[in-house]
């Protein structure tokens, strides 16, 4: 009977170690393969991407090359993003001619409810949905509303994380008028 529970304990023992050494495994691996994410600054390329806006149409970053690019990351639960829709629609009419554009960048809700937000605020300007968040991720965007403000040359002139009145809207879409 003795050398049955010995042989019992010899093995949890044995099962555990495996267990930790795993578990050990799996953290340095993680820790050692992580992948750094360059954090984005004023002044760096802005990532090129591909998204399809809510007509089907595709809209590449580089497609926009000589033009500013107001991009704004949103969601229809963020109450600052509904706030400032509004303001970016007046100047996405003002703005439009003077080779400046929205494109918003909605983040991963389903097509039926960005479109009822888009047809309740009658939105006109390119809005994408970011399904798997590669585009958010890449600009390392945090929190809701972000918008990065791209120059004709592809750079980016400012990151703003919050909130924008009218007045600032117009002074940033200014900016980056070529």
């Amino acid at each position: 009977m003795n050398l049955v529970k010995k042989k019992n304990k010899n093995l949890r023992l044995v099962t555990r170690t495996i267990v930790l050494l795993l578990l050990v495994s799996a953290v340095v691996y993680t820790i050692a393969s992580k992948d750094t994410v360059k954090v984005l600054a004023v002044g760096d390329k802005a990532p090129n991407f591909e998204l399809i806006d809510l007509e089907g149409n595709k809209h590449r970053l580089s497609d926009y090359k000589g033009e500013g690019v107001f991009l704004n990351f949103w969601g229809t639960w963020c109450a600052p993003c509904k706030k400032e829709m509004p303001y970016m629609e007046n100047q996405h009419q003002a703005f439009e001619d003077k080779g400046v554009h929205i494109l918003a960048v909605n983040i991963q809700e389903s097509q039926l409810k960005v479109e009822t937000f888009r047809d309740q605020y009658g939105l006109t300007f390119p809005i994408a949905i970011d399904k798997d968040k590669s585009v958010m991720e890449a600009y390392n965007v945090v929190p809701l509303p972000t918008t990065v403000l791209i120059n004709k040359d592809g750079k980016i002139e400012q990151i703003i994380t919050r909130e924008m009145t009218e007045d600032e809207i117009i002074s940033y879409m200014e900016s980056i008028q070529p």
